[in-house]
């Protein structure tokens, strides 16, 4: 009863919660209180739906303080935003957020953000028109692929297999940079060919798209392209099934996964990391209850953030809980 109270009591809350805009001013808090806002995703993705559970979790459960989430385009804008002092908080894919602290990719320099915690894997999912004719990463010169929202971690890795495929993302492919709702919306419109999304499972844009075009759209293996991919960025990369329950495919489906972030200014105060830290931890049940994807947060591998540093007062909490 208790896990349906507070299932009910989010689902109630996590629209208010993550209707913050991105405009917002930095946030005030503190070790003892304030307002905290937290950076998340595309409307219909993962991380806005854990990122206002999260803010609810955090403003019922944290005294003194106020949390909001925002919508965002994920990862790199996240980053972004966060050492501009747009938000306190940001969800990151892994590897965004390793070319963050090195200064490579879409960073120019080193960024000063470190670690919460790991959170749940990200899965990509490229999905693909039935009637397209498309096998392969290889088979999408020449198509109409969403890349992904400007300045995602999804438009990273959609690049990157594009790459390790041997095609030019930029001549190849006709690029879409589109949020996952525009992405849906454009293939049950026909407008486009293909999708790319990296994000937990399931996913509700793409529950949508399967529903809503049943045998017209099916998700494409793609692990075969993984050696190329951690030849040039590490282990970062790895390979796990979409199993075939999560979408009602056939059959389970074989694709490349980076783990998640959550992300802070390294000048974050070390009583309100360990705070923040606990917070997602002691509330795990409320998380799950809003998308099954935080089952993959796990505190065994909560310290597992490498190469991006771990906050000390996350490292506190950490240890104290482990």
């Amino acid at each position: 009863m208790r896990l349906r109270t507070v299932a009910v009591a989010l689902v109630a809350v996590v629209s208010l919660a993550a209707c913050g805009g991105q405009r917002e001013p930095s946030g005030s808090g503190t070790g003892s209180g304030g307002r905290l806002t937290i950076a998340t995703g595309n409307t219909t993705g993962v991380y806005y739906q854990l990122g206002g559970a999260l803010a609810s979790v955090i403003s019922q459960k944290m005294s003194g303080y106020r949390a909001t989430a925002s919508e965002t385009g994920a990862s790199v804008q996240n980053i972004q935003g966060l050492v501009g002092g747009n938000y306190d908080i940001a969800f990151s894919l892994g590897d965004s957020a390793a070319d963050a602290v090195n200064g490579v990719n879409s960073f120019k320099t080193k960024q000063d953000v470190v670690a919460l915690t790991r959170l749940y894997n990200n899965y990509t999912q490229v999905a693909v028109r039935t009637s397209a004719g498309i096998n392969s990463i290889a088979d999408l010169k020449g198509k109409r692929v969403s890349t992904g929202s400007p300045n995602s971690g999804t438009e990273v890795i959609a690049r990157r297999l594009i790459e390790a495929a041997g095609l030019n993302p930029a001549s190849d492919v006709t690029a879409q940079r589109l949020g996952l709702p525009e992405s849906v919306d454009a293939m049950k419109s026909g407008s486009i060919d293909a999708l790319v999304w990296s994000g937990g499972l399931p996913t509700g844009g793409i529950t949508d798209l399967f529903t809503s075009m049943g045998k017209g759209v099916k998700l494409l293996p793609i692990a075969d392209l993984l050696p190329k991919m951690q030849e040039k960025y590490g282990s970062i990369y790895s390979q796990a099934p979409i199993p075939a329950a999560t979408y009602k495919q056939p059959a389970d489906v074989a694709t490349i996964i980076v783990p998640n972030v959550l992300l802070v200014r390294k000048d974050m105060k070390d009583e309100l990391a360990e705070q923040l830290t606990k917070v997602v931890y002691d509330n795990m049940d409320a998380l799950v209850a809003v998308n099954a994807a935080a089952k993959g947060i796990k505190l065994e591998n909560a310290d597992k953030t490498d190469p991006v540093p771990l906050h000390p007062g996350a490292k506190k909490a950490i240890d104290s809980l482990k």
